[in-house]
């Protein structure tokens, strides 16, 4: 009994703790959604919680309201970030590392009513996966806790009140999935940086094959034909990532790629080969 009573403090010690960064997101008609505190300024949410660009605003732990402005969006990845014109806020603490059968709690504020919080467990540690918004998940996690409506953009925390992830309902039809700490911040860096994402591109069309994935178009004048690659070469690392579909491709080519001299590994006649291409930004 004393193990329940203490496992209990614990959990509600880590609502509190999470409380400070969890922050409430009115940028879209009907009920508002929830955000995570990424920078002293900055408020990591779901992009598809966020439907207006003007008049949004931030509800704070303390109840006050606060505007915001859109500092950048990825819809591929479902993920937007606000900002604030002062520096104001407490970042969220992260954790990384997240293991199948841990102890979380998915929290949100949605209404002005305060936290709210759903216990469970981290049943899967998936990826990489390609989202139906046209974005590319490294890795994501799913959990048995409840999203609760207004839920999207807030946090999965662990039970000391560290940010594991963001949940969203945003990337799948009808269920919640979370984007992990080690995926979803460093997208939230290029948005601060950029207000978007930059994602690397070959300008190939390949199939798989036993060796990696088969060349069978070149963009005219595209990074690839620049490159020196040929059609009948076989791709089989980029950046020493293995290739075996298009899904590892697209992974290879992440944003810290693009313009960059990149060493793709070929075979070209049954013999291996490195070709250096510049990698382009998709568009």
């Amino acid at each position: 009994m004393s193990d329940i009573k203490s496992l209990s403090n614990d959990l509600s010690a880590a609502v509190e703790t999470a409380s400070a960064f969890t922050l409430l997101v009115d940028a879209r008609r009907r009920y508002p959604a929830s955000g995570i505190v990424y920078a002293a300024d900055l408020i990591l949410t779901a992009d598809h919680v966020v439907t207006r660009e003007d008049e949004i605003r931030i509800g704070l732990p303390d109840g006050k309201f606060v505007p915001a402005v859109l500092a950048g969006r990825d819809p591929g990845s479902d993920l937007a970030l606000l900002r604030l014109s002062e520096k104001v806020l407490t970042p969220a603490k992260t954790a990384k590392n997240p293991k199948v059968g841990q102890l979380v709690l998915a929290l949100g504020r949605p209404s002005e009513l305060g936290m709210q919080a759903s216990f469970g467990i981290i049943t899967a540690v998936s990826g990489p996966a390609r989202t139906w918004r046209g974005g590319m998940l490294d890795q994501f996690l799913t959990t048995e806790t409840v999203s609760y409506p207004g839920f999207s953009g807030g946090p999965l925390v662990d039970v000391s009140g560290n940010v594991l992830g963001l949940n969203t309902s945003g990337l799948t039809r009808g269920e919640a999935l979370t984007i992990p700490v080690s995926v979803a911040w460093p997208i939230a860096e290029s948005l601060a940086k950029y207000g978007t994402v930059k994602r690397g591109y070959l300008g190939v069309r390949t199939q798989p094959v036993d060796a990696g994935l088969l060349v069978n178009w070149l963009e005219k004048d595209g990074p690839a034909e620049k490159g020196g690659l040929l059609i009948g070469d076989i791709l089989t690392k980029v950046n020493d990532h293995d290739l075996k579909d298009a899904d590892d491709l697209f992974t290879a080519l992440a944003g810290s790629t693009v313009g960059m001299v990149t060493a793709v590994e070929i075979l070209r006649g049954g013999k291996p080969q490195t070709i250096k291409v510049t990698v382009g930004e998709r568009k």
